[in-house]
């Protein structure tokens, strides 16, 4: 079995997020190593990118703070090198398709197998181009992570039918938190996804609070938390990791 599917075996999981070179190159490795530390299921690892136009300000201004620190896709793989000797945690790669594009497709994950990440999160790439990146990952088994937004049934079966791993399912969870009204919308993509693929579903974007995580996972399998995560960066700064356990912690325990 897949190692991000297996990651959802019997229970509900928390996947963590952290932007790669925030607040430092040294810091988010601590921070990250904080996300395992806390019991996240799945780890998420940012690249950072100039128009990262599917975030908040939140990762938008970790975005900046990486970038201005002279965070490098390069660096990306010495990172995940230096978080693999401490961790076995599944590792997730979120990136926008221009520095994948921009490294070179067989370059890129042939580094991702080398260093030992497992799957790739592209937002801004169209399943209908899917197939130009796919190629490359699957010749060195680094599983790409659809994304299913509210749609026709046809286009979630599509999306469904070919996915790997786990599927992002994108939410409309507003500042207000999980309405009901989304909560509803949420649930019938879901049940619609579920109706082609056995594979894990988790939610994607609007998660903050373990109140708000217990509410998701009562339809989904997993939460994925992400700018409530940087959050505690921007707050804390180099003193953040700490804060990041405990707040991974009780997003497992709000799960249980």
């Amino acid at each position: 079995m897949n190692k991000l599917t297996e990651a959802f075996n019997n229970k509900k999981a928390v996947i963590g997020f952290m932007t790669a070179g925030d607040p430092t190159f040294e810091q988010s490795i601590n921070n990250i190593l904080a996300i395992a530390e806390g019991g996240a299921d799945i780890i998420e690892i940012g690249i950072p990118f100039s128009d990262p136009i599917a975030e908040g300000p939140v990762i938008q201004t970790a975005n900046v703070r990486s970038l201005a620190n002279g965070m490098r896709t390069d660096r990306i793989f010495e990172l995940v090198e230096k978080v693999r000797e401490k961790i076995d945690t599944p590792i997730l790669l979120i990136t926008y398709l221009n520095p994948v594009f921009k490294y070179g497709y067989d370059k890129f994950f042939a580094e991702c197998k080398r260093v030992g990440i497992d799957g790739i999160f592209i937002p801004d790439m169209p399943f209908d181009e899917r197939p130009e990146a796919a190629e490359f990952a699957d010749k060195y088994d680094i599983t790409i992570i659809p994304l299913i937004a509210p749609a026709e049934e046809e286009r979630i079966k599509a999306i469904a039918e070919s996915a790997k791993g786990y599927v992002y399912v994108a939410s409309a969870i507003s500042d207000e938190g999980l309405t009901d009204e989304s909560k509803a919308e949420l649930k019938a993509t879901i049940d619609t996804a579920r109706k082609y693929t056995d594979l894990p579903m988790a939610v994607w974007f609007g998660i903050h609070t373990p109140k708000e995580a217990k509410r998701v996972a009562e339809i989904a399998d997993g939460v994925i938390v992400e700018s409530a995560a940087v959050e505690l960066v921007t707050k804390h700064g180099a003193k953040a990791a700490p804060y990041i356990a405990e707040f991974i912690e009780q997003m497992k325990v709000a799960l249980q």
